[in-house]
């Protein structure tokens, strides 16, 4: 890594520490109803939606509407993805997609993961860019905002037997956050060259006298929200590695730090809603420690040479240059994937599976551990919620104390749910990746033999199961096969892991809260942050390493010897 590197890292860290503050406290008055430019707004909406904002539900409740409302924006995008060649906005003239490609790209975008078999381009039309994938990339990450607002709730209350209102929550989610930030990010990108039209793709002539057709359209208000919703549905198919859509080192810096801002607020947000901002500090002090050793891990990893191509003559100083745009270099390329895999967002600048064998590994890992560290919008949030739960209940084990967090006892209930709920990604990964390595559809998906092809698969299944939708993009996804696996495995990772987190945090949004006392554990000091740092890694370590292993570890030792599979 040179200065510039380090300069790059630190500038980003400071900033986001300097943002989270402030957003945080936004957030915390946003979903306190006390932002007063929003409730002329959002009043007429709960009147025509026959929604009581002062009308709380019970988990149950809860749940029951938030499987409603994406089920119904399944169908309805699902609706245009079939229908494309017969709505407007399409000047290419773009044909319907297949109904397994629909299905897969409904669930894709539904679940917040936005895996992409397809190339954008050339696949989607206007309208489905805009009325169908960028609808779903606002309210899937609303969504996911909204469950973290519940397992707040559930320890900052005291024998409440509601968690709040999921109409309520999404409503201010969308128009108090998401939108107004996004209009903001929008006009900044614009500004530095990303398209925003509904012009017809452009024929150029090239100084060859070749015929190349430009792509073009509303590009700048998806990249928008596809940073600041941790989606990364890409517009063009290169997805952040286009020109159009990522022009400049600015616009790859502003968007990196859309991925992280309200990932990162929400432990602000946790902190001042349970009275004791401690909390959020410890919890976004974990994420960081995991983020900072990922990236020098990725970083100087790339920073090295691919032996095979030094021996053919390629200048080793410049790093490992392959798949990657020469405007960001190896360094800033290893930068994005771990911040864009660290959260669930999965935009990509470089392409992932041209990274050497260890650069390669740091992104899956990360998708692996649960996307806890910053994690998606929300997402990350209750996903570390659930590592805190099953952190504490194994400490006061160990140390015959009886577990508790913030005055809340965990007892046998909220650790099988929290359980239950970090386990169900792995097995979808696992079982997933098993079924395709052993049939003859999922073999015939891959490009590469040996550990890289076993890392393609791995890695289609990870991002899939952790809604990441970032890919090793050798694998040949867009089958009946893996349209209809990985489908399957996103709403797996998704919607069977909100349930229980909801459940949870229903049961201790009902639980007394005792003060705590000298048997108390201290969950906000750095003694708590190396624990629950300790109980991701453990958990991913002893979970995934047969499989890492197997894939990049077995390559990377290949590599060094000068040879290949």
């Amino acid at each position: 890594m040179t200065q510039n590197d380090i300069l790059q890292l630190g500038l980003y860290l400071v900033l986001i520490l300097a943002a989270t503050p402030v957003l945080g406290l936004y957030m915390t008055r946003l979903f306190a109803g006390e932002i007063g430019w929003l409730r002329p707004i959002e009043r007429p909406l709960y009147a025509l939606a026959g929604v009581s904002d002062a009308r709380e539900q019970h988990w149950s409740a809860y749940a029951i509407a938030m499987l409603v409302f994406n089920l119904a924006g399944f169908l309805l995008l699902f609706a245009i993805l079939r229908l494309q060649d017969m709505l407007p906005l399409n000047p290419q003239g773009l044909p319907a997609l297949p109904s397994d490609l629909a299905f897969n790209t409904a669930v894709s975008f539904v679940t917040n993961t936005n895996w992409q078999a397809y190339g954008g381009e050339g696949t989607m039309s206007y309208f489905s860019q805009m009325a169908g994938l960028t609808v779903q990339n606002f309210v899937s990450a609303a969504t996911g905002i909204a469950i973290a607002l519940v397992v707040i709730r559930a320890f900052a209350r005291k024998s409440a037997r509601t968690v709040g209102n999921f109409w309520t929550d999404l409503t201010r989610a969308t128009l108090g956050l998401l939108l107004p930030g996004a209009v903001i990010a929008a006009t900044s990108l614009i500004w530095q060259g990303v398209p925003q039209n509904f012009d017809a793709y452009t024929t150029a002539t090239t100084l060859e006298g070749a015929q190349q057709v430009i792509a073009q359209g509303p590009v700048a208000s998806q990249v928008a929200i596809k940073m600041l919703g941790t989606n990364g549905g890409g517009f063009f198919n290169a997805n952040a590695a286009h020109p159009f859509e990522n022009p400049t080192a600015l616009s790859n810096f502003v968007q990196m730090l859309m991925i992280f801002l309200i990932g990162a607020a929400l432990t602000n947000a946790f902190g001042r809603m349970v009275k004791d901002q401690r909390q959020g500090y410890a919890i976004l002090a974990t994420m960081l420690l995991l983020f900072v050793a990922g990236v020098l891990v990725a970083g100087h990893a790339e920073a090295g040479a691919n032996p095979l191509l030094t021996a053919l003559g390629v200048d080793p100083a410049m790093g490992n240059m392959e798949g990657k745009e020469v405007r960001f270099g190896s360094f800033t390329s290893a930068l994005f994937a771990v911040i864009t895999t660290a959260a669930s967002c999965g935009a990509v600048n470089a392409m992932h599976s041209s990274f050497l064998p260890l650069g390669g590994m740091i992104p899956m890992l990360n998708i692996m551990l649960g996307e806890v560290i910053v994690g998606g919008v929300g997402a990350g949030f209750y996903g570390v919620a659930l590592f805190i739960v099953a952190t504490l209940f194994i400490a006061g084990l160990m140390v015959g104390r009886s577990p508790e967090y913030l005055g809340k006892k965990i007892e046998a209930r909220e650790a099988r749910l929290a359980v239950l709920a970090i386990l169900i990604s792995p097995m979808a990964i696992l079982v997933g990746t098993a079924m395709a390595l052993v049939t003859e559809p999922g073999l015939a998906g891959l490009l590469s033999s040996g550990p890289h092809g076993l890392s393609e698969v791995l890695y289609g299944f990870t991002s899939a199961a952790g809604n990441n939708g970032s890919a090793f993009a050798g694998l040949t996804a867009n089958s009946v096969f893996y349209n209809t696996a990985l489908g399957i495995t996103m709403l797996l990772g998704r919607f069977a892991m909100i349930v229980p987190v909801i459940a949870m945090a229903g049961g201790l949004a009902a639980k007394k809260a005792t003060p705590a006392s000298a048997g108390s554990f201290p969950t906000h000091g750095p003694m708590f942050v190396l624990l629950l740092a300790g109980t991701i890694l453990i958990v991913g370590g002893l979970t995934f390493f047969p499989a890492l292993a197997l894939g990049p570890v077995v390559e990377h030792l290949l590599l060094a010897a000068g040879t290949t599979f």
